[in-house]
């Protein structure tokens, strides 16, 4: 029998109701415990986190449309019995879920009259929006909220302690203090209920503090505590609050006064979020200090990305506020952040838009121009500002008046949008709504917010592994699917992001990311745990090839670059070869104390990879290898080919070369190859039998050409 799904509007009325229930609060104290509570011992796993993404828990947006509700009407406190809270629950759960249900507008998504048309889309209409937008993930982890706080609100403090009477410090160390307490009580809490009879568990205690605890536990004056408490209790009604995507005050202003010096605070998550994003409101409302505030929201964008990514590629590389100017001495462009590194470019352009509530709605209208100005006026100015890179017409000045003196070759250029705050569904929308477009040198741009870049920095701490994921994520585009950047990031740093060239889409669940939020917890937490999740940063680690990719990070050559490119892409097979070759041509040369090198194919033959170990002088060995790099490509008639040198006395990276081009048959070249044995083959997915052949050739001749492969005479080149 088939139910007709009610109206949201039935239903919100229903649970608006409800919530506003005699001990409803009672409920939702339940719920953030049941739902926002980590559970661990002394070390924190991935399996801990995992239990946050169990379907059956609310999401924190729901959590907090049921704060909204049940203050709709003076807040009841007393504990109902349990029949009539375990009730309260049920019907909470059931009514969520059935709203949820009644947002899925399934005659959008399944139009008999659209079939076929190839131009039907229905992820670009604001109303099948609007489910992403209100259960999409969060942008932010909640320390982020909290410690990007103190550097977002840095430069507007001299107005908070004229205007509030404190200062960001001071606020920051209030919400870090009301963390700490209510953790302590729900410890304690959870104690004493082993001393009690279940019909009086409360769980409402662990969520009550006062002034007085407060201000005893951040050593902050008592009435400095009191008005920073004060100024995130929500100074409004509710009456305006009846639908989803209404505004609800008890985000910007999360914590409920009680009674005097006594509050409520259901969830840390939204007194982190609302002391990140609610002091802007402060500052705007004062009209003469509007622009000032508007600067310095701009500026900490760029400053912020620009410090994060200084982190990975060194100060040296990155360079903030950089105009363009064409021949004329007019200004074309602005840079707000650029990374160079060798042939490689990260373009940064950062906004501070956020996503209005028309658009949360569902309209159309608003909810595309919201991302035009987010993040689409963004990707327009990267655009043409990557233009005007490799055309030295156009000139590069720094905000000094200096001209900038780099290199202005380059391979593949990336356009980063940056947005400031949560912004909804983000990676979503771009999807849809981005008007992009590719050339050889400018690549498909990456979408994210300050928090992503913030993660993604910290994980990806070299240059190599961070353009290495950025090349092969921006590559997959619109093939991945997922609910949140992070997500892709913490399956890549587990399993090495990669797709077949015969696969066509790669979906990737939320609970991937449990191996990533626990690494950030730890770190940012101080929590006993795992920092570094199983996988591409540890499996390797301290080996010949992890030394590889080190010393590519320091060598900064384009040649090399493109190396450590195709090296992080390969499989551990593949990896695991070039360990172990590196390994049987050291044992060799301590044998013998000759030089050795090995050869090997990749996937389908289209590259592959020499390995020359010797410490030659560079004249001698750069050309050796080259020329071996290219008889190899040309017998394999493979696109392009990569070599290393390694030192014999040690065994650290030399030099890379990199073959790249088009195979043309060649007379000379088929000379020079007749006698060259077939290579090893390495495929994804299988073993590699690494085995050392000896070649058994007559002796070579003083004016015999030279086995090398340089076209010169034996005496002239490697006999000498």
């Amino acid at each position: 029998m088939n139910l007709e799904i009610r109206k949201e509007s039935e239903i919100f009325s229903e649970l608006a109701e409800l919530c506003v229930s005699p001990g409803y609060v009672h409920a939702i104290a339940h719920f953030c415990f049941r739902d926002n509570t980590i559970k661990y011992s002394d070390t924190i796993t991935s399996d801990n986190i995992l239990t946050q993404y169990s379907k059956d828990k609310l999401v924190r947006t729901e959590i907090s449309t049921l704060i909204g509700l049940l203050c709709k009407k003076p807040l009841s406190t007393e504990l109902p019995s349990p029949d009539i809270l375990q009730k309260y629950i049920v019907r909470t759960d059931s009514l969520l879920k059935e709203i949820h249900e009644s947002m899925v507008p399934l005659k959008e998504l399944f139009d008999p009259c659209k079939i076929g048309d190839q131009n039907f889309n229905p992820f670009k209409k604001g109303n099948v929006l609007r489910e992403a937008i209100f259960y999409g993930g969060e942008s932010a982890y909640q320390f982020q909220y909290r410690d990007l706080s103190k550097i977002k609100n840095k430069k507007d403090n001299d107005w908070l302690l004229e205007n509030k009477g404190f200062s960001a410090q001071q606020a920051f160390d209030i919400v870090t203090s009301i963390q700490l307490l209510q953790n302590k009580k729900i410890n304690y809490n959870l104690n004493q209920f082993a001393n009690q009879h279940p019909n009086e568990w409360n769980f409402l205690e662990s969520f009550k503090f006062t002034t007085e605890e407060v201000s005893g536990s951040s050593n902050i004056n008592i009435d400095v505590s009191r008005q920073i408490i004060e100024s995130f209790v929500a100074p409004m009604d509710m009456h305006g609050f009846n639908s989803l995507d209404d505004f609800n005050p008890k985000k910007a202003y999360p914590i409920i006064k009680l009674q005097e010096d006594t509050f409520l605070l259901f969830q840390n998550y939204n007194l982190v979020e609302a002391l990140y994003e609610t002091p802007f409101f402060w500052f705007c409302a004062d009209k003469q200090y509007q622009p000032s505030a508007m600067q310095h929201r701009g500026e900490f964008t760029e400053e912020f990305s620009a410090e994060r990514l200084k982190l990975v590629f060194g100060e040296h590389r990155v360079y903030m506020n950089i105009d363009i100017f064409d021949s004329k001495g007019d200004q074309v462009g602005e840079i707000d952040v650029l990374v160079v590194f060798g042939n490689r470019v990260i373009l940064l352009q950062a906004k501070s838009k956020k996503l209005t509530i028309a658009a949360r709605k569902g309209n159309d209208n608003c909810l595309k121009e919201d991302f035009k100005k987010a993040v689409q006026e963004a990707y327009d100015q990267a655009f043409s500002c990557a233009s005007f890179l490799t055309d030295k017409n156009y000139k590069l000045i720094d905000k000094k008046g200096n001209e900038l003196n780099i290199k202005r070759e380059y391979k593949e250029i990336y356009p980063f949008c940056v947005v400031s705050d949560h912004y909804p569904a983000l990676s979503f929308q771009a999807m849809q709504f981005l008007v992009y477009q590719e050339t050889k040198y400018i690549k498909v741009p990456f979408v994210m917010d300050v928090f992503f870049l913030d993660v993604i920095t910290e994980m990806l701490q070299s240059p190599l592994h961070f353009l290495s994921y950025i090349n092969r994520r921006t590559s997959y585009g619109k093939k991945i699917i997922s609910s949140h950047e992070l997500t892709i990031l913490s399956y890549h740093l587990k399993n090495n992001l990669y797709m077949d060239e015969g696969q066509n889409m790669m979906i990737l669940g939320g609970d991937l990311c449990a191996d990533l939020d626990l690494a950030m917890m730890v770190r940012r937490e101080g929590l006993h745990g795992s920092h570094v999740p199983e996988g591409i940063l540890t499996k390797y680690k301290d080996t010949e090839f992890d030394q590889i990719i080190k010393d590519i990070n320091i060598l900064d050559h384009p040649a090399t670059i493109d190396l450590g490119f195709m090296l992080l892409a390969l499989s551990g097979n593949a990896i695991e070869t070039i360990n172990d070759g590196i390994s049987q041509m050291i044992k060799l040369k301590d044998k013998d104390g000759k030089p050795h090198d090995f050869t090997f194919l990749l996937d389908d033959g289209a590259t592959g990879l020499t390995l020359h170990l010797n410490d030659d002088d560079v004249s001698i060995a750069v050309p050796r290898l080259e020329n071996h790099c290219k008889r190899r490509k040309y017998i394999q008639k493979a696109s392009s080919w990569f070599g290393i040198c390694i030192g014999q006395a040690s065994p650290r990276l030399r030099f890379g070369v990199n073959n790249e081009y088009d195979w043309v048959q060649s007379n000379e070249m088929d000379h020079l190859v007749k006698n060259l044995p077939k290579p090893q083959k390495v495929k994804r997915g299988e073993k590699f039998n690494f085995k050392t052949v000896t070649s058994k050739s007559k002796k070579v001749g003083r004016n015999d050409d030279c086995p090398c492969g340089s076209g010169k005479k034996f005496k002239k080149c490697c006999l000498s």
